[in-house]
């Protein structure tokens, strides 16, 4: 189930602007002229607009272009920065859709090999939609692991399914957000959570290992005879 968003304090908003501000400023070379620029051309044009005597009614009109343009720009640097600095780190496709506006139910690396190859599983209202990041080839098998499984217990909701990376084939992580949010609707409400609860049925399932059982695993010859009196 969703978790219920929690309220913010104006303090705690505060402190993540500045977390924002400090991590795009690292990133971005351009950032802080850019803002700058945005901050001083409303308030040199405010001010020229009072000298030139048309009121004072447009100094806090100024302020408020100058904040607004800060707001816009801090807002489209800092995205660019932090997919800039997600681009290729494992685990970054899951982050951007757990941080996105709406009911969006991640489960992040539900399948995942020891080489950082994993497919994430996303659970929102266009359906079932499954991340593969990692190495092409051992990816799509963990999809087709996954689609396989998946189908049992989905029923009619749609399914889509996107590999993270650059080639052929494969979408952006820049385009992730944009991409998952074109989607179409086809769910409601009530059949995401009950699409979730049956997931989550399915992966609290204990699945047995594959392949042979070790040697020391396996029970001895005389511990399945009972022995014999004597």
């Amino acid at each position: 189930m969703a978790k219920p968003q929690e309220k913010v304090s104006f303090v705690e908003r505060l402190k993540q602007i500045g977390q924002v501000f400090a991590f795009t400023a690292r990133q971005d070379k351009w950032f802080v002229p850019l803002l700058i620029a945005a901050v001083l051309i409303p308030l040199a044009l405010t001010v020229l607009v009072v000298l030139l005597g048309l009121g004072w009614v447009w100094i806090p009109i100024g302020i408020m272009v100058a904040l607004l343009a800060a707001l816009i720009v801090l807002n489209l640097r800092s995205n660019t920065a932090m997919m800039n600095a997600a681009e290729g780190q494992p685990g970054a496709a899951a982050s951007i859709v757990e941080n996105m506006r709406g009911d969006w139910r991640v489960r992040p690396a539900a399948s995942s090999t020891t080489q950082f190859d994993m497919v994430h599983i996303v659970i929102g209202r266009p359906g079932v939609i499954l991340l593969g990041e990692g190495q092409t080839q051992r990816v799509r098998n963990l999809m087709g692991q996954e689609k396989r499984r998946l189908s049992k217990v989905i029923g009619n909701a749609p399914m889509y399914d996107y590999l993270i990376g650059q080639g052929e084939g494969e979408l952006s992580i820049r385009k992730l957000r944009t991409t998952v949010m074109k989607l179409p609707r086809n769910l409601t409400g009530k059949d995401v959570n009950a699409l979730d609860k049956r997931l989550g049925a399915l992966m609290a399932r204990p699945q047995m290992p594959k392949g042979a059982i070790p040697k020391n695993m396996r029970p001895g010859g005389k511990g399945m005879r009972q022995q014999r009196p004597r």
